[in-house]
């Protein structure tokens, strides 16, 4: 069986969006922690604090991942991230619907990089209200698999950031965050926690931070910035890991027309390290 043999492959699961985690999340950006009323919708990409893997702590895989084979295809290189993610939100989530998510392996695509053999995994989301027929919410997830760090490996070529922007946010991503945001999506990933895992055995400088949390607080910007704008939607691409040794800042700039906004993430020496964009309805 290849990795081929992966595609169509679903699974279903259903959650309830309860109050707490939605407070959780506020408290981690620095936001007021009230627990919201039912009916409160969801800001974009906070359903991540829900469907959350629940995997027996046997079944943990040395990177703090689900062994491989399960859903997932059994992808046998080492190094597993978050390459990016498109969103269609079509109909808002609140805080007390019953919902269920439907995954389906969408794609899984071999390619030869510059430090060797590539595969990239593409799923596919449909979150519904339980007993509603139509789609809320359309994610697609893309996720890179590549070989282990190597010493003589040449770092890619690193993009500056856009020097136009109309907002921008600094954050410093010390382990308090990353830990408090691995622990609401229930993410094991040890390269967001462990620093002996993270520089000695995946060969990195520094804890990294989450491609969803630098995505999150894309949006957070864009929702403090312009509160009555609606998102219907929304991709981002990781362009190069952010690490918690420094900080790094979160920009955007809306469009003449008030359309669509640019949104970006820079490190400190001002690389491009995450560039998004958002349609406004």
């Amino acid at each position: 069986m290849t990795t081929k043999d992966w595609i169509g492959r679903t699974e279903t699961v259903s959650d309830t969006v309860t109050p707490t985690p939605y407070a959780a999340l506020s408290a981690t950006l620095d936001r007021p922690a009230e627990r919201p009323e039912a009916g409160t919708p969801l800001p974009p990409l906070w359903h991540w604090l829900y469907f959350l893997p629940l995997h027996r702590q046997s079944e943990i895989g040395p990177d703090g991942h689900a062994r491989r084979g399960g859903f997932l295809p059994p992808v046998p290189l080492p190094r597993r991230m978050w390459a990016g993610s498109q969103f269609e939100f079509h109909q808002p989530l609140r805080v007390g619907d019953a919902l269920t998510r439907t995954s389906t392996i969408h794609d899984v695509t071999e390619k030869s990089g510059r430090t060797g053999p590539l595969v990239f995994v593409k799923v596919r989301h449909e979150i519904r209200r339980a007993g509603e027929t139509a789609v809320a919410l359309t994610e697609f997830h893309d996720i890179v698999y590549r070989e282990a760090a190597n010493p003589d490996d040449t770092p890619p070529e690193p993009r500056p950031a856009p020097a136009d922007a109309a907002w921008e946010q600094r954050w410093f991503p010390d382990d308090v965050l990353l830990f408090r945001y691995s622990a609401l999506t229930f993410n094991g990933h040890r390269i967001h926690y462990d620093r002996r895992y993270v520089t000695e055995v995946e060969g990195y400088p520094g804890l990294i931070v989450h491609g969803p949390l630098i995505a999150t607080l894309l949006l957070d910007l864009l929702r403090h910035r312009m509160p009555d704008a609606e998102v219907a939607s929304y991709s981002f691409k990781a362009v190069r890991p952010t690490f918690d040794i420094n900080p790094f800042s979160v920009c955007g700039t809306p469009s003449a027309d008030g359309k669509t906004v640019r949104l970006w993430a820079k490190d400190h020496e001002g690389w491009l390290t995450m560039d998004a964009t958002a349609v406004l309805k």
